[in-house]
């Protein structure tokens, strides 16, 4: 069976298929969602407000709800799609201390959420993950994270994200054999990799946690091992697997002529999708896909890209960035933070950029997000 197909039938036929949910469901999210509201007044006030608005305005009279924080932009991975591979020893700024994630945390009264990584593997950071971890669960923010798992093993790292209290942990993993995983993530031994996602399981078996998500990128490379994957991902102990169906081109054109070349065939028909999706049930895997194909557009504002209006990304480096799918302040930062990041977030760069949506002048940098002609 031919399972690759246009990105036009593609657009057709995925929002279909399942979409991810947050570990361990749906419910489990939301109950720490009122936990959080009802615990701290001006959390829900703040939330309100958000509800309230058309939250597609250039002046909003609420703080961010979600935001991605950067705790460091290195990695030890050069994976072939990701800009990191290009950076000078794979390391674009500092860390973020704790400190300065406390003072964020504190600021910002609105949040719910936080997703913390960004374009470096976070448990380089060392204990202060965790600690990061435990300051935000303590206040009932839900938090997710994304690892490439090469220093799950290294001082118990395994055990201590998970006690750290952090709600969703996404594992990518790129390929089903040595030769594809390590072709795709450059600087990765595929054996260590599956050895320390058995590792981690295994804990969140023995303390009765779900917390791991297997997340593998679609391309090029590993298009042809879609099933393989699903049973690698059994292998290793995952209940829970996404198929992310885009590459971005983190905002640059020489990223989007490379990236491009390896989505080209990186699109699955329907069929195939429910297969996958039953194959993944046979094996105790609720198997989903992340897929942007059908974009974002100017024709009314309910299309318009969510973030400018509900999140944004925050480097390690204290700078403000649209979102994950830029990551890189060095290619388009809104400003940096100096005075706390309300300011910013309230502030007149903002304002210019959200009014940019509004109005359809979408910036060069968000214009893969959105359909063509804009």
């Amino acid at each position: 069976m031919n399972i690759l197909v246009n990105a036009k039938e593609s657009q057709a036929s995925l929002p279909a298929l399942p979409l991810p949910e947050p570990m361990p469901n749906v419910d489990v999210y939301h109950l720490e969602r009122e936990l959080r509201l009802g615990e701290y007044p001006d959390c829900r006030a703040n939330y309100d407000r958000y509800l309230a608005s058309s939250a597609r305005e250039a002046d909003v009279d609420y703080l961010p709800v979600k935001l991605d924080i950067e705790s460091v932009s290195r990695c030890n991975f050069r994976c072939q799609m990701c800009q990191v591979s290009e950076w000078t020893k794979g390391q674009r700024a500092d860390d973020m201390t704790l400190a300065e994630f406390k003072s964020l945390i504190d600021e910002q009264i609105g949040l719910v959420e936080i997703k913390l990584t960004g374009m470096g593997e976070p448990l380089m950071g060392g204990d202060s993950l965790f600690d990061m971890i435990r300051y935000a669960r303590e206040r009932h923010i839900w938090v997710r994270s994304v690892t490439n798992a090469s220093l799950l093993h290294l001082h118990d790292n395994y055990r201590k994200i998970i006690d750290s209290g952090i709600n969703e942990l996404q594992v990518s993993v790129d390929g089903a054999d040595k030769e594809v995983f390590e072709t795709i993530r450059g600087g990765s031994k595929f054996e260590k990799v599956v050895e320390n996602c058995r590792l981690l399981n295994g804990y969140c078996k023995d303390v009765g946690q779900t917390r791991a998500k297997m997340w593998t990128v679609v391309q090029q490379g590993n298009v042809h091992q879609l099933f393989e994957l699903v049973e690698l991902a059994e292998y290793m102990g995952f209940t829970s697997q996404v198929f992310s169906l885009d590459l971005t081109n983190w905002g640059q054109d020489d990223w989007r002529s490379r990236n491009e070349a390896k989505n080209l065939v990186s699109h699955i028909d329907s069929e195939t999708g429910w297969r996958l999706v039953e194959d993944g049930k046979r094996r105790g895997i609720k198997v989903s896909f992340w897929n942007i194909a059908a974009k974002y557009d100017t024709a009314s504002p309910e299309n318009l890209c969510p973030w400018p209006f509900e999140r944004a990304y925050v480097s390690s480096d204290s700078r403000v960035v649209p979102c994950c799918m830029i990551a890189n302040p060095d290619v388009l930062e809104i400003a940096p933070i100096k005075n706390g990041f309300s300011e910013v977030w309230q502030g007149n760069d903002y304002r210019d950029f959200r009014r940019a949506h509004i109005d359809g002048n979408i910036p060069p940098a968000c214009q893969n997000c959105y359909r063509a002609g804009v």
